[in-house]
């Protein structure tokens, strides 16, 4: 794969880089209070098989439960996202792309950051949405395991396609039918999320590093190599590196997998399992070589010159963060409209320049490009279709392999 000029640094890349540092935002903060969560955490999220509708069998064939929708008469919408995901400006007060969607619908977005961890904001919208009440919220931003327990539980509304055509139309191939949403009818990306091999050049001292197999095996990298405490991603891409398919894999083939890591482990090829901090022992060195967040190694790269990343040719990991609708929301029909705002490709590259993840809108490249072109040219914000044909996804466990699955994989990481 093409390897980026580390030094190429335009205006609104080290502007991105200087938030970052300053601010903690969503490569750095974001994105380990979410893996930390997911851990040991996601059995009661677990799908069944799925029903003759290609709904979740525990889920309602007809969607969530509406309310009457005050659209028409109240313009607005409440959004609750995670902190540090969205365009500011300057100042750090405003969010440009909001604003845009103000003046142009009349629509008023109350944008609220009180998302911190999956579970925690679960618990804190549950006794509403158990006992058939709203939470306050039109729109709500989760990642894929728990937006597929909320659409299993019948707690989210089925999107209404009329009111989103440039959503519909501009959905990336790679992101239109996860098996816990088939066809996108109760949620659609807000981001996606690579996960790749990152590298410190200068550690590696000229060592290759390819595959997941030399970050396992090649004896040079011993102690060096770190490996994610997040069990769908290393388990992900180890899979991929053995043959099979994360999507359609047999309980067999997981025992493999956890095998072939735990080999590694006795022999002290892995220096540890972390969540986002590996960035720290990447950009020191301590890491010769780890299974990495394509958010991260955007930012890190940026700001280090012997950080690197490679796709490995078997393929790499895909997850997503997602705008769902909560049952009984005031305003349904407002927050579908800002959905669709931000599938036109103009409002998807705004996105994208300033949080750097994958963005799920097609046409938004040359958008992008005129923003900042190294972000445009950067395959982990916007996939070419050569390297999202290689994107894989977690398939769907029940919750008895969840509860399973992740006590192997703990006891392997010793959690």
């Amino acid at each position: 794969m093409e390897q980026y000029e580390p030094d190429r640094l335009t205006p609104a890349r080290a502007a991105a880089v200087r938030r970052s540092l300053r601010t903690g935002r969503a490569a750095f903060t974001r994105r380990s209070l979410l893996r930390a969560s997911t851990g040991g955490a996601l059995a009661l999220g677990g799908l069944g098989a799925l029903s003759a509708c290609g709904i979740p069998a525990a889920g309602r064939a007809t969607g969530g439960t509406s309310a009457e929708d005050h659209s028409a008469k109240e313009k607005v919408v409440d959004f609750s996202n995670w902190t540090e995901y969205i365009d500011v400006d300057d100042s750090g007060k405003h969010h440009p792309t909001l604003e845009a969607f103000r003046k142009r619908t009349g629509i008023s977005v109350k944008y609220t950051e009180d998302i911190n961890d999956n579970n925690e904001f679960f618990a804190k919208i549950k006794p509403e949405l158990t006992a058939g009440q709203d939470t306050g919220r039109d729109l709500i931003v989760l990642t894929d395991w728990l937006a597929a327990r909320l659409i299993r539980l019948g707690w989210v509304q089925k999107l209404d396609p009329s009111n989103m055509p440039h959503a519909f139309a501009n959905l990336a191939t790679q992101f239109r039918s996860p098996d816990w949403d088939p066809g996108r009818a109760y949620s659609y990306p807000w981001q996606g999320i690579s996960t790749v091999i990152a590298f410190n050049r200068k550690a590696l001292d000229g060592v290759e590093v390819k595959s997941v197999s030399d970050l396992l095996d090649n004896p040079k990298l011993k102690g060096r190599v770190g490996f994610l405490s997040e069990m769908r991603d290393s388990v992900g891409m180890t899979m991929l590196d053995m043959g099979k398919d994360p999507g359609k894999f047999t309980a067999d083939d997981y025992d493999a997998v956890i095998a072939r890591i735990q080999k590694a482990v006795d022999k002290g090829q892995i220096r540890r399992f972390t969540g986002n901090d590996y960035t720290s022992d990447l950009a020191k060195g301590d890491f010769a070589a780890c299974i990495a967040w394509g958010g991260d190694v955007v930012q890190l790269k940026a700001d280090n010159p012997d950080v690197d990343y490679i796709i490995p040719q078997a393929g790499y990991m895909t997850s997503t963060d997602n705008l769902l609708v909560p049952n009984k929301a005031r305003h349904k029909a407002n927050a579908e409209r800002l959905i669709d705002f931000y599938y036109e490709p103009e409002q998807a590259a705004a996105l994208a320049a300033y949080v750097n993840y994958v963005s799920p809108v097609e046409g938004v490249k040359p958008y992008l490009t005129k923003l900042d072109k190294d972000a445009a040219d950067n395959p982990l914000i916007i996939p070419d279709k050569a390297t999202a044909a290689r994107s894989h996804g977690f398939r769907a466990l029940s919750q008895t392999e969840e509860t399973a699955y992740e006590s192997k994989f703990a006891k392997l990481t010793g959690a």
